[in-house]
């Protein structure tokens, strides 16, 4: 399995591929996880995680860097830990690759892992990069770095002998002209561990002397796709409800800005906290109330927040303003575990989150449906299972 980033990362990959793993291991797979690590002090650390076998090769940060910096080092890292792994590689013959996207550069690994195995390979792509990039206007179509990631991204669906995407309207973006018909794609939802359970053990509401109040929590990466900026536009509109507090839980290139614009709009009601290992990020969910999403009005692809599967795990229910034509809005509203509208439609979103703010019945109601939902199709045995099955025979 390969991941840029594991646990005790922060990311929600991590996590993630861990739960994965972990679930491949416990069924009695010899289970291999290959990741970059910034932190090492050599040059290769291996070790043994709950039955996994994890092979951490030092490589350089990618978060808090500058966009061309952080790309450069994305693109080395398969070189990185081919060049430092590779008598482990052909030491140890492999018969399944699953390799998670984003980073878009894992396809130079996969390719020779696959010459040296003659394995098969599972592409899970959360990242539809760089087309939420172009959406986003980070990009240019006119651009030689967006035909460059652009090269990149079709390379990497090229050493894919199966695509699992997070959403059936994801299966739209492979039907296109370019991409028809040339892939092995199906939806494969999200998943986490249902045994996994959080202590509760983080003091959050008395540090932040928050009492009973009605806790908002946004929770993971704070970026351009995100548009924090409606969040705050709601907890400006909230203002006046003394009992619920906001908080955004994470880092992320948005992160400076949003923090000035919380000084700024003198939002007393928002609390911004920086990102957390996975258990504690549990913790502090444990001590909320209500699960924010948010994704910018202009992307043409819809995505599944990784942050849903604690929301859900929690028995939290879902207040989500997100892109037009976002199959989310499906899941979450046909099981009744929360409530969605389209970015752009505040007066909406402010109605809803009274709603959800004043009425605790109401809160309880859509976060047992949460808790069904996630127990329906995002528990890991179903990924595992459907992963699988193209593999074993």
């Amino acid at each position: 399995m390969l991941v840029d980033r594991y646990l005790p990362s922060p990311m929600s990959g991590a996590k993630i591929m861990s739960d994965l793993a972990t679930e491949m291991a416990r069924r009695g797979h010899d289970v291999t996880v290959v990741t970059g690590d910034s932190g090492l002090q050599h040059r290769i650390e291996i070790t043994k995680e709950s039955g996994v076998t994890v092979i951490r090769v030092r490589s350089k940060k990618m978060r808090h860097r500058s966009k061309i910096v952080r790309t450069i080092n994305e693109i080395r890292l398969s070189r990185i830990i081919w060049t430092a792994a590779r008598d482990l590689f052909e030491a140890q013959p492999c018969d399944l690759v699953v390799y998670w996207c984003p980073t878009i550069f894992w396809s130079g690994l996969v390719s020779k892992l696959k010459a040296i195995n003659g394995c098969g390979s599972y592409l899970v792509m959360r990242d539809m990069f760089p087309q939420w990039a172009l959406d986003t206007g980070v990009l240019s179509r006119y651009g030689l770095p967006y035909w460059f990631f652009r090269l990149q991204e079709l390379r990497l669906y090229g050493t894919a002998d199966v695509i699992g995407v997070q959403s059936p309207v994801h299966l739209n973006y492979f039907a296109g002209p370019a991409l028809r018909g040339r892939y092995n794609v199906e939806v494969l939802f999200n998943w986490t561990n249902l045994a996994d359970r959080p202590n509760a053990s983080h003091p959050l509401r008395s540090k932040l002397d928050l009492g009973d109040k009605i806790i908002f929590v946004y929770g993971g990466n704070l970026g351009v796709a995100q548009d924090l900026d409606n969040v705050l536009r709601l907890a400006a509109r909230m203002a006046e409800e003394k009992n619920v507090h906001f908080l955004l839980l994470g880092d992320g290139s948005e992160s400076n800005r949003i923090k000035l614009e919380i000084q700024r709009g003198r939002l007393t009601n928002v609390f911004l906290h920086p990102a957390v290992s996975p258990d504690e990020y549990m913790d502090i969910l444990a001590e909320c109330d209500v699960g924010l999403i948010t994704l910018r009005r202009d992307l043409t692809v819809p995505n599944f927040p990784g942050k849903m599967l604690g929301y859900m795990a929690l028995r939290m229910p879902m207040l989500a303003s997100i892109n037009t034509g976002n199959d989310l809005s499906t899941i979450v509203l046909g099981h009744n575990a929360g409530f969605v509208c389209n970015n752009g439609e505040d007066e909406v979103f402010y109605q809803y989150a009274l709603q959800l703010a004043r009425d605790r019945d109401l809160r309880q109601r859509m976060g047992q449906n949460a808790y069904r939902l996630l127990v329906d199709k995002f528990d890991v045995s179903n990924a595992a299972n459907q992963i699988l099955s193209h593999f074993l025979h």
